[in-house]
């Protein structure tokens, strides 16, 4: 009877050994990881940072929209840097998921993204990266012919003179608006190059007074073509002032000053000689560009530096409307000039107060045709449908 107790004993222990080694079996078969054992990696943060243009980009466009988005989050602090350190000017929209430069960046500079944004779950990751802008072989920059806020006459074209030549016109004409009031009918034309490339609005006809103009040039970032940008951004308002015609029929040896429609002076007038092609008052539609009450006049090898009192230039060919007393005694008779306009004193003083920028001065009467011979701003010499062809969308 002893000897059976020990058997059934040792039987009920290997029994109870048998369920510990099941237990510890099923209580490792719960544990976390892979089948070998190996720890599993915790869940990627869910926000996902979105940037245009994409970290790493070159050559991009100073003036391309420039942006970073936050997905299944927000930002909680956001910048963009340049190589300096300074921040871009930028606007983070309300819901905080949206951040947008707000300013033109520079050319041939790196940019670097800085911040940190928060997923749905909690879970924070770090902004950065970086991109790079084109670098231009060279930029372009121009001059306007009229000043901000300037008062002009009703035939002063918009002339935007470029520093070097413009290879790609079209795509600049495209950049620069024009916007009038009233609504006035122009046009962009290209003129020949004059140490750069040059275009000029005029409007169909005369602008009316009152007008009020304003040119928006977004050259700035702009490819000119033949690896040349635009140098920066041109802006331009400006006013039409009173209507003041000159009136210039050579033959009359007379010239009257038409204001608003009312003539203002009717005057005596001696104009070029007209016996060989330098001394012709050229025929058609001067503009006013200038005023001098004292200029020195050249003109080899026939005279040089001749003091005139009260000169208008009227073109770059030479030809003004001025004070002359050496041709006092046939003003009103003959013509005898080297192609200026010439007044008495009297009558050239009270000329060049009432002489506007941009004011017409209709020569009639002689064998020569005002043309791009006869300097820069020949705008008026060329008929309406010509000069809608010279425009680089023509």
């Amino acid at each position: 009877m002893h000897e059976l107790g020990s058997r059934t004993s040792r039987k009920r222990v290997a029994y109870v050994a048998a369920a510990l080694i099941a237990l510890v079996a099923l209580l490792a078969g719960c544990t976390v990881g892979s089948q070998s054992g190996t720890p599993v990696a915790p869940p990627e943060p869910v926000v996902q940072v979105t940037q245009n243009p994409e970290s790493g980009s070159q050559d991009v466009n100073p003036v391309s929209l420039v942006s970073a988005t936050a997905a299944e989050g927000t930002f909680t602090d956001i910048a963009l840097v340049n190589a300096e350190g300074r921040v871009v000017q930028g606007v983070l929209s309300p819901d905080r998921t949206t951040f947008t430069v707000g300013e033109a960046l520079g050319y041939g500079s790196t940019y670097t993204w800085q911040g940190t944004a928060v997923g749905t779950d909690g879970k924070t990751v770090t902004v950065d990266g970086s991109f790079t802008t084109v670098q231009p072989e060279q930029t372009i920059s121009a001059n306007l012919n009229i000043g901000d806020g300037q008062e002009v006459g009703i035939a002063a074209p918009i002339i935007v003179q470029f520093h070097d030549t413009v290879e790609d016109k079209a795509a600049v004409e495209k950049a620069m608006t024009v916007t009038t009031t009233p609504p006035t009918p122009g046009s962009w034309a290209w003129l020949p190059d004059d140490n750069g490339s040059r275009a000029h609005w005029r409007p169909q006809n005369y602008w009316a007074p009152g007008t009020t103009v304003n040119l928006d040039a977004r050259l700035y970032g702009l490819d000119f073509g033949d690896g040349a940008y635009g140098a920066e951004d041109l802006s331009l308002d400006f006013t039409i002032g009173r209507s003041q015609i000159v009136i210039a029929n050579a033959p009359s040896h007379r010239m009257q000053v038409v204001r608003d429609g009312q003539t203002i002076m009717d005057i005596p007038v001696s104009y070029g000689e007209g016996n060989e092609p330098r001394n012709v008052t050229r025929s058609g539609i001067h503009m006013v560009t200038e005023k001098h009450e004292d200029f020195l006049m050249s003109n080899p090898p026939f005279y040089e530096n001749v003091r005139e009192r009260w000169a208008v230039r009227i073109s770059n060919n030479g030809e003004f409307i001025h004070a002359n007393p050496e041709t006092l005694g046939v003003q009103g008779s003959s013509n005898v000039t080297n192609g200026c306009i010439n007044l008495s004193l009297g009558d050239a003083q009270q000329y060049f107060g009432t002489a506007m920028y941009g004011d017409p001065v209709e020569v009639t009467g002689t064998s020569i045709a005002l043309s791009a011979a006869d300097g820069d701003i020949y705008d008026w010499a060329v008929d309406w449908p010509t000069w809608q062809t010279m425009s680089a969308l023509a």
